[in-house]
């Protein structure tokens, strides 16, 4: 399956057994059109690819607020 995700400036607080952690709500489609979300605690790249690691530091402050209806969905504490 392939995604394709945008990131938002909407953040929740996921609360766990294991405790809690932030993440960022992501929204993007599948390759058929579909809309997704998803919930990004992590992202990473080859931590020795410095060109990259500053180009993706960059992009990654690139955020768009999120659609009506993941921003309605969600609240910013859930309970996983």
């Amino acid at each position: 399956m392939i995604v394709t995700l945008e990131s938002t400036t909407k953040i929740v607080t996921l609360v766990t057994a294991a405790g809690e952690v932030d993440a960022r709500i992501w929204e993007g489609t599948t390759a058929s059109g579909i809309a997704v979300h998803a919930f990004i605690t992590r992202i990473a790249i080859d931590k020795d690819d410095h060109v990259a690691a500053r180009q993706f530091a960059f992009e990654l402050r690139e955020c768009r607020h999120p659609s009506p209806v993941v921003d309605a969905a969600y609240p910013l504490r859930m309970i996983l």
